[in-house]
């Protein structure tokens, strides 16, 4: 008790010593990384039959999976962030690496060009979904559910119209394809880990970047948390929102490019249903589903104890469809730990 306190008179809290065991237990980031410790010592014990701790083919592959689910998880984990919610990014995925593979082997494009072209079209969708939310002030669930099922309809729709079939192949036979997939989809050691482990990384470092260390990182939690006091303070809350749609829209589109530069090929139901594993790797990470509060390291480490559940399931043996009941689990006990720790952080102010 200090001798302000002993005497009756109330301490200023700007003076309050924290300690540190509160200040790491009120970071929203610190369940995620928890969590993907926890699940990786699981995964070593149960699957024994392989060397999962010593092999490294075994960490290529969970973070092969792991960075599938991160690229797009980190833009995902800011929208949310900021108050917002996109459930078209996994179709985006298909309609992406749909419109590579047309472009290349229907119209003889150069790889290159049609990824920016491809970018370009990710980035519309993105301004439309946001510019549509802004305008109607509907619901971004809404909006981006309506997106969702436009493009599952074309990429079905349309590439059957296209092409006559409902996949495109043969994409590795455009020019430019090789240079494209060296630096977007390549494999980084002969234990095949893969170049997108790298554009995973490389996102998380600048999502946490400018969500910590940028004015647009402050215009995002004042979005997201109290729009019309940020509004009034002069947050460009509308354009905020409408950017980190584009975002979303933008980094789909290149996950899409490197499936399809991986792959060799593209389906037409390629991405649907990962737009709720995005949204589960943000939950992890620390990001609330009403805005305002978040990580994208946490998010990181989200994606990672996802792509350790995928493969660990089957390395241990087990029936895969475990893989949703643990997702579920996963995602319900984030959602308890997040409102913990925001209770946590809201006293230690």
């Amino acid at each position: 008790m200090t001798e302000s306190t002993a005497r009756g008179v109330p301490q200023d809290e700007r003076l309050v010593r924290v300690g540190s065991l509160t200040r790491l237990l009120t970071r929203p980031d610190i369940g995620a990384l928890l969590g993907a410790i926890a699940v990786f010592f699981a995964f070593s014990y149960f699957a024994r039959s392989v060397n999962w701790i010593g092999d490294p083919g075994i960490a290529a592959g969970w973070t092969d999976q792991a960075a599938q689910y991160g690229i797009v998880a980190v833009p995902v984990a800011l929208l949310m962030i900021g108050g917002e919610f996109d459930l078209s990014a996994g179709v985006m995925i298909g309609s992406s690496g749909l419109l590579l593979g047309y472009l290349t082997t229907f119209q003889d494009m150069n790889v290159w060009p049609a990824m920016l072209l491809v970018l370009l079209f990710g980035l519309v969708v993105g301004f439309i979904n946001g510019l549509t939310v802004i305008r109607t002030k509907l619901p971004s669930f809404i909006v981006t559910l309506a997106t969702f099922f436009v493009l599952q309809g074309v990429n079905a729709a349309g590439t059957l119209k296209l092409t006559g079939q409902t996949a495109i192949q043969n994409i590795d036979s455009a020019s430019g394809f090789n240079s494209a997939r060296k630096i977007f989809a390549g494999d980084l050691t002969h234990y095949d880990f893969k170049v997108k482990v790298i554009w995973w990384i490389v996102l998380t470092a600048i999502g946490a970047w400018l969500l910590a260390k940028s004015r647009f990182g402050n215009w995002i939690y004042s979005s997201g948390g109290e729009p019309n006091s940020a509004r009034n303070v002069g947050v460009p809350v509308a354009r905020t929102k409408i950017a980190l749609f584009m975002m979303t829209s933008g980094t789909a589109s290149v996950m899409g490019i490197i499936e399809a530069l991986e792959l060799r090929s593209m389906q037409a139901g390629e991405g649907i249903g990962l737009e709720f594993i995005f949204i589960i790797c943000a939950v992890v990470g620390g990001c609330l589903l009403t805005g305002g509060f978040g990580s994208v390291i946490g998010t990181f480490f989200g994606a990672a104890m996802l792509g350790m559940v995928q493969l660990g399931i089957v390395d241990a043996q087990w029936d895969s469809n475990w893989t949703f009941t643990f997702q579920g689990g996963i995602l319900f006990a984030a959602v308890m730990l997040n409102t913990l720790i925001r209770s946590r952080a809201q006293k230690a102010r």
